[in-house]
This record gives C-alpha cells, structure tokens and sequence, in this order.
C-alpha cells in the first residue's frame, strides 16, 4: 500500500444519503472536482469504500 493517497471527488454527493455527505466531508472534499492527499490506512480506506462510487483515488509516490 501506498504511505499517501491522492482522493479527488468526480460526482456530486448533493443527493447522496446524509452518511455519504459525512464521508465526503469528513475527507475534506466539500466539493465537485476538489482533491486531497491523505495518509493510508485502515480508517481512510473505510470511508473510501463508503463513497467509492463518487471518488477516484490514486496512489501518490
């Protein structure tokens, strides 16, 4: 696994169900189109999963 991940937000959450918006929050994409770098790890990966259909995340080198 990669020590950080590059998540950026490609769909809207505007009419997602109110955990998902948390999520998304909670990652710090507040957003369409915005992009943070996180550190990897079990709790950051949950909350991909959450919101998996709505992100795109790519490993950072």
């Amino acid at each position: 696994m990669a020590d950080i991940l590059r998540i950026k937000q490609v769909r809207s959450g505007s009419n997602a169900p109110r955990n998902q918006q948390a999520t998304l929050r909670a990652l710090g994409l507040k957003h369409h189109q915005d992009e943070v770098e996180k550190q990897d790890g079990p709790a950051i990966r949950g909350m991909i999963r959450t919101v998996s259909h709505l992100v795109v995340v790519e490993e950072v080198d």
